[in-house]
């Protein structure tokens, strides 16, 4: 398979810029909606065309929420992790859980796979969300 390499256009850049400029994930529709609110005419499919180009290339971390659509942040990790995000704040903890990784690699040896991979999201309240529920 042959990767296309795009060029660093100004609006890739500023995509970028407001990726780093949040610890949350957000969806392609906020990113649009915050670059349009100051001023680009970037359209959503081009939106939608750099947060893939940059999911692929590693540089964006991508999940998909329990309504399935899928968010965007940029990671402070660089290496394979998962995350824990809360589904009313948005507050994302990066995650290691080595008893996944030396599951996923079980069950595919169990089968005969090789060069697997696998994404694990974890979806619940924060302890501050939990506690405002609970004070409601």
């Amino acid at each position: 398979m042959t990767t296309v390499q795009r060029r660093n256009t100004s609006q890739r850049a500023a995509i970028s810029e407001l990726l780093g400029g949040t610890d949350e994930f957000v969806s392609a529709q906020d990113l649009h909606a915050s670059l349009r609110a100051s001023g680009s005419t970037v359209g959503l499919a081009t939106v939608y065309r750099a947060l893939q180009d940059m999911a692929t290339a590693g540089a964006v971390d991508a999940v998909r929420n329990e309504n399935g659509e899928v968010l965007y942040r940029r990671c402070a990790v660089p290496s394979h992790h998962h995350h824990l995000v809360c589904r009313v704040c948005g507050r994302t903890e990066e995650i290691d859980a080595p008893a996944v990784e030396t599951w996923a690699r079980s069950v595919a040896e169990k089968y005969g796979y090789t060069d697997v991979d696998h994404d694990v999201e974890l979806f619940g309240l924060c302890a501050a969300c939990s506690r405002a529920a609970t004070d409601v």
